[in-house]
């Protein structure tokens, strides 16, 4: 089959040869943001590909998008820095006012405007999110105030706007659990420091995430996105994007690791000969191969399905979980492979090895996934 974006992913290769492993070594180690190489992205226009044309993006699908990103990890790098500036701004797209969006995309499209967070998980909350605690409620001059703490929002740091999913009618006021949430866009560059704290979480990977912390802030009219209380059906809307590309990365990493694991196989001389001709090495990275190949192939269905407008729900759950696994499984073999020297730097394994842990937690577990799957797909009865 003829690979359609065949261009693109040589293109980003190219840029990506440009930051090599000694590049994100030295991030990893002084917990750096990649500043430089998302930089590079964003002049490229690789971050707006799903932005449409009028507001300053290339209108592409989102197949596109799921090629660059994979290219990227392939590459020995991190999407995940920036990811979400290609699709936290579908939701604005998707429910925000006319006037949002000519306010917000061109500054997103060509980078002027970083939109990169979205405040949803509590950490009393977890995954629950309909029992988040932060509340917005409305104040005499016709806008809200905002009261709550937010967890695990990544790339707080390094966003102008942020997306915050707050209560707006109280749970024992509404009749469904799912009704009184609403969406606002918070101007972080106007709030931090009034009334908006962001705190960073170090964690065993450089992943630039956070606790934020909302006091009394105040918000205009105009940041509500769409209308009030419908704001849990919205965020479900970005959900199967959010699974997609996150797949696409995980296919990525996979398909590193094995590259990584076969040269290394073929390179590496005891007894005689390179490991590689041992079916112990071999076999575990057939495995990976068979199994990376067959979770892409989840992957581009679900991206072909959302591009043509029907439901991917359950196959955009798919792609997460089974690319998730794959690389991880990848990662595993590939540690394994190197033995002891996976665990020097010089050779990344280990770093990306953590990186890869990351996707079967995040941005959902595959607990989760599996879950909804049961439930909603099999028909089995919800678990408690």
């Amino acid at each position: 089959m003829t690979d359609p974006y065949a261009d693109i992913r040589e293109a980003v290769s190219r840029l990506c040869a440009d930051f090599p492993g000694e590049y994100w070594r030295r991030l990893d180690r002084e917990r750096e943001y990649p500043t430089d190489f998302v930089r590079a992205l964003t002049g490229h226009g690789w971050l707006s590909v799903l932005i449409p044309e009028e507001y300053g993006g290339s209108g592409l699908p989102i197949s596109a998008a799921a090629a660059i990103l994979e290219e990227i990890h392939k590459s020995g790098g991190n999407g995940a820095a920036c990811h979400a500036q290609m699709y936290t701004m579908g939701l604005v797209l998707r429910h925000g006012s006319d006037a949002q969006k000519q306010r917000y995309l061109p500054g997103v499209a060509t980078g002027e405007l970083r939109l990169q967070a979205f405040g949803v998980t509590e950490p009393t909350s977890g995954t629950d999110t309909l029992a988040l605690r932060t509340t917005a409620m409305k104040d005499g001059d016709g806008g809200y105030v905002i009261n709550g703490q937010k967890i695990w929002t990544s790339r707080a740091e390094h966003s102008d706007l942020m997306l915050v999913l707050a209560r707006t009618t109280p749970r024992d006021k509404v009749e469904k659990r799912t009704d009184g949430l609403s969406v606002f866009i918070v101007d972080m560059r106007e709030h931090l420091g009034k009334g908006l704290t962001v705190r960073p979480i170090r964690t065993m990977i450089n992943h630039a995430t956070t606790e934020v912390f909302f006091d009394d802030l105040h918000v205009p009219a105009d940041a509500l996105v769409g209308e009030e209380g419908k704001g849990f059906r919205y965020i479900l809307t970005g959900m199967n994007s959010e699974r997609i590309l996150i797949a696409a990365e995980c296919i990525g990493d996979a398909r590193w690791f094995i590259k990584k694991a076969t040269d290394y196989a073929n390179e590496r001389n005891v007894f005689g000969g390179p490991i590689g001709k041992n079916q112990g090495i071999q076999f575990p990275i057939a495995e990976s191969f068979a199994e990376t190949e067959a979770a892409d192939l989840m992957v581009k269905q679900a991206a072909s399905l959302y591009d043509a407008g029907e439901d991917c729900g359950p196959q955009a759950n798919m792609a997460k979980y089974l690319a998730g696994e794959a690389s991880w499984k990848a990662a595993d073999m590939c540690m394994q492979t190197f033995g002891g020297f996976a665990f020097a730097e010089e050779f990344d394994v280990e770093r990306k090895f953590r990186e890869a842990r990351l996707y079967r937690i995040a941005p959902i577990s595959t607990n989760l996934i599996l879950s909804y799957l049961a439930e909603h797909v099999l028909g089995l009865p919800r678990s408690y």
